[in-house]
C-alpha cells in the first residue's frame, strides 16, 4: 500500500521518452511510497481498487502536477544590498564611478565579509522564499563573496542551512574564482594558489561542484584550467561561467573538463556548440541577467537545438546583474528574449536543470522511481507557466513525497 495517491489531475512528467508535448498524461494519479514515485499514469490504469491503494487519497481539483521547478544556477547567500547603485547607474553613473566609491562586486565582498552566518541565512531564506513561493524543490546555492577561505566556509555552511527551512534541495557550489579581492589586487596568481592549495580542499565534501567566472573580467582560460584541475583532482564536479561577455573558448574548457554546465553562453562560437555537445555538457540561458543589464546578443539558442545540447533555464539571482527571485518570470524572459518554446522553458527548470546539476537520476520529471518533489498549479495547462507575468499560480508543493508550505515550511 502507498503512503499517498494524488487524483483528480493532470501531469506534465516533462519525460524525454515520449512523443507526447510536455509528457502529459490527462486525468493521471500519481502514487507515492517513502518519498518516491511509485506508480504514475492514467487514473482508468490504476493496478487495482484506488480507494485500496494507498493510506491516504488526496484530490487536487483538476489541478495540473509538474515536476518540482529546478534553479539550477543562482547566488542566493551574500551580504548588503545593491540596489542604490543601480538606481545611480540609472541616474548616469558609471560602473567605474560607482566602483571607484567602493561600490560594485567588492561591496557586496566586503559586505558578505562583516556579515554572520546567521545574518546570510536570514537574507538568503527571504529570496528562497519568494522561489519556493513559485513551485521550486531543488536550489543550486553559489559562494563567490567571501573570496578568502575562511568567509567562502561561512557562505558553504549559510548555503547548508538553507535546506531545512526552505524545504528545498541545496546543491550548494564553490565559486571562490569570482572574481580577484582587493588585497591580491598586485598578485593574481597568489589568489589563483590560495583557491587551488587551500580553498578548495576545505571545501571538499561541503560543496559539490566547483565553478569559475571565466571572462576578461573574470579569470583567463589558463587560471580556469589551474582551478579546474584542482577541483577535479579533489574530486569534485566542475561548471564555468563561460562566454557571457566576450568568446574566451570557455565552453571548449568546460567539455574538455567534462563540466556539468556551461552558463550564460551569449558569445557562445559554433566551435564551442560543437564541444559541449560532443561531452554532453548543460548550456544554462540566464534571461534575468541578459535583461538586466540590457544586453543585445542572446545566445545561439537555434544552432545549441539543432546540435541537440540540453538547455537549462535559471534565475541567476545575485545582487548585481540579475535581482530576479521568480522562476516563471525567467522562464517567460527565456521565451520572449531567447526564443525558447514555452515546453523548452519548462524543461530548463525541470529535466535539464535537474541535469545540470548532476540530479536527473533523483529528480526533474515524473516518473516512477524517482523523488516525489512536485510542484501543483491552478492553470489551464503547462504553457501557462511561461505564459503570465507576476501570477503566482502554484496550489501546492511536495519535497520528497510531504507537502510543504508553499514559502518552504514543513
Amino acid at each position: 500500500m502507498w503512503d499517498l495517491l494524488l487524483i483528480d489531475c493532470h501531469a506534465a512528467t516533462m519525460a524525454a521518452d515520449t512523443d507526447l508535448p510536455y509528457g502529459v498524461i490527462r486525468d493521471a494519479a500519481i502514487g507515492v511510497e517513502a518519498g518516491r514515485i511509485a506508480w504514475i499514469g492514467p487514473r482508468s490504469a490504476l493496478p487495482g481498487d484506488e480507494r485500496e491503494l494507498a493510506d491516504e487519497i488526496r484530490p487536487l481539483g483538476g489541478a495540473w502536477v509538474t515536476p518540482g521547478l529546478v534553479d539550477c544556477h543562482t547566488h542566493l547567500v551574500f551580504g548588503g544590498d545593491r540596489s542604490g547603485e543601480w538606481e545611480r547607474r540609472l541616474n548616469g553613473a558609471t560602473y567605474e564611478e560607482i566602483a571607484r566609491a567602493g561600490g560594485g562586486i567588492r561591496s557586496t565582498v566586503a559586505a558578505t565579509r562583516a556579515a554572520s552566518e546567521d545574518a546570510l541565512v536570514e537574507s538568503a531564506l527571504n529570496r528562497l522564499r519568494a522561489m519556493t513561493s513559485l513551485g521550486a524543490t531543488t536550489v543550486e546555492v553559489k559562494t563567490g563573496y567571501g573570496l578568502d577561505l575562511e568567509s567562502e566556509l561561512k557562505c558553504l555552511r549559510a548555503a547548508g542551512r538553507l535546506a531545512g527551512p526552505g524545504g528545498v534541495r541545496v546543491v550548494r557550489t564553490l565559486l571562490s574564482a569570482h572574481a580577484v579581492p582587493p588585497e591580491y589586487d598586485d598578485n593574481r596568481d597568489a589568489y589563483v594558489d590560495l583557491i587551488t592549495n587551500e580553498i578548495i580542499p576545505a571545501a571538499r565534501g561541503m560543496a559539490e561542484a566547483v565553478d569559475v567566472f571565466c571572462e576578461t573580467i573574470g579569470f583567463s582560460p589558463g587560471e580556469t584550467r589551474r582551478v579546474l584541475s584542482a577541483a577535479k583532482q579533489h574530486g569534485m564536479r566542475v561548471k564555468l561561467h563561460a562566454e557571457q561577455l566576450t568568446d574566451q573558448g570557455g565552453a571548449e574548457l568546460a567539455a574538455d573538463y567534462g563540466a556539468l554546465s556551461a552558463d550564460h553562453l551569449e558569445h557562445l562560437s559554433d566551435d564551442g556548440v560543437k564541444a559541449m555537445a560532443r561531452a554532453g555538457t548543460v548550456a544554462v540561458l540566464l534571461p534575468g541577467a541578459f535583461y538586466f543589464l540590457r544586453d543585445t546578443q542572446a545566445p545561439p539558442v537555434e544552432a545549441l537545438r539543432k546540435a541537440g545540447v540540453p538547455m537549462a533555464v535559471a534565475t541567476d539571482c545575485n545582487p548585481g546583474t540579475s535581482p530576479l527571485t521568480s522562476p516563471l518570470l525567467a522562464m517567460n524572459m527565456a521565451c520572449t528574449l531567447f526564443r525558447l518554446t514555452p515546453e523548452e522553458a519548462l524543461a530548463g527548470f525541470t529535466r535539464e536543470g535537474a541535469r545540470a546539476l548532476g540530479l536527473q537520476a533523483e529528480t526533474g520529471t515524473l516518473e516512477a522511481g524517482k523523488a516525489a518533489d512536485l510542484a501543483v498549479w491552478r492553470i489551464d495547462g503547462p504553457h501557462a507557466l511561461a505564459y503570465w507575468m507576476g501570477a503566482t499560480p502554484l496550489a501546492a508543493r511536495y519535497l520528497a513525497g510531504r507537502l510543504q508550505d508553499i514559502e518552504g515550511r514543513a
